[in-house]
């Protein structure tokens, strides 16, 4: 039988923050970047403790032709396309087909960026370390194809965070990150959200107010 680790988010992303901080990330030049919804109320207990800025990261799956349940690549932020080459082939999805799949979520990036971030530039993270935060991992796809796609802007160190997640998939983002901070990785997974007491849906408008709210008390990042 499993355990509720973690009374919500806010507590999560708390006990988070004491390991992140144990690892010696405070008062480093330290991005805060959340994944939308969730995981930006566990961002933003992260950066408020580091004084980091706090801002996210937006990655779209790209779906399988006719298998919308899997996954072949990801658009991160509207600019960056991961692709699982070896997928890709073995689903047949045609170069007219990823065209068209990207075009679309880069337009629905570009819709939610503008929600969140309005006219505000994206933060720099080049030469920066970069803690992306999740509220949990499941498969893991997410949080890779954020970090590849930051990879490419050149941070100094590049940091997956979350409270909890599958072993296997968090294992799995060594490969794509400086390091993995996970507080618990239980076998049996089940689903992020059953590790939480509570575990409500975020609305949009609490998650833009966030971090709203967060960069009201912090200068804009250089």
């Amino acid at each position: 039988m499993k355990t509720v680790i973690f009374k919500n988010r806010r507590e999560a992303g708390r006990q988070l923050t004491k390991a992140l901080t144990k690892r010696g990330y405070k008062g480093k030049n330290t991005v805060v970047l959340g994944i939308p919804r969730g995981g930006l109320v566990v961002a933003d207990e992260v950066a408020r403790a580091l004084s980091a800025t706090l801002d996210v990261v937006i990655a779209r799956k790209l779906r399988a032709p006719h298998q919308p349940e899997l996954g072949i690549g990801a658009v991160v932020d509207g600019e960056y396309i991961v692709l699982n080459a070896e997928v890709v082939r073995s689903v047949g999805a045609s170069q007219d087909y990823l065209n068209r799949a990207i075009a679309y979520q880069k337009e629905e990036i570009g819709r939610r960026i503008r929600f969140y971030r309005g006219d505000r530039p994206a933060p720099e993270v080049a030469e920066k370390t970069v803690i992306v935060v999740d509220d949990g991992i499941a498969t893991g796809y997410t949080l890779r194809a954020s970090l590849e796609s930051l990879r490419l802007r050149h941070p100094d160190r590049l940091v997956a965070a979350a409270p909890v997640g599958a072993r296997d998939a968090a294992e799995m983002l060594d490969a794509f990150a400086d390091e993995v901070v996970c507080l618990r990785k239980p076998v049996a997974f089940y689903a992020v959200g059953a590790w939480y007491e509570k575990f409500d849906q975020l609305p949009d408008e609490e998650a833009a107010g966030i971090l709203r709210r967060n960069w009201s008390t912090l200068p804009l990042a250089a």
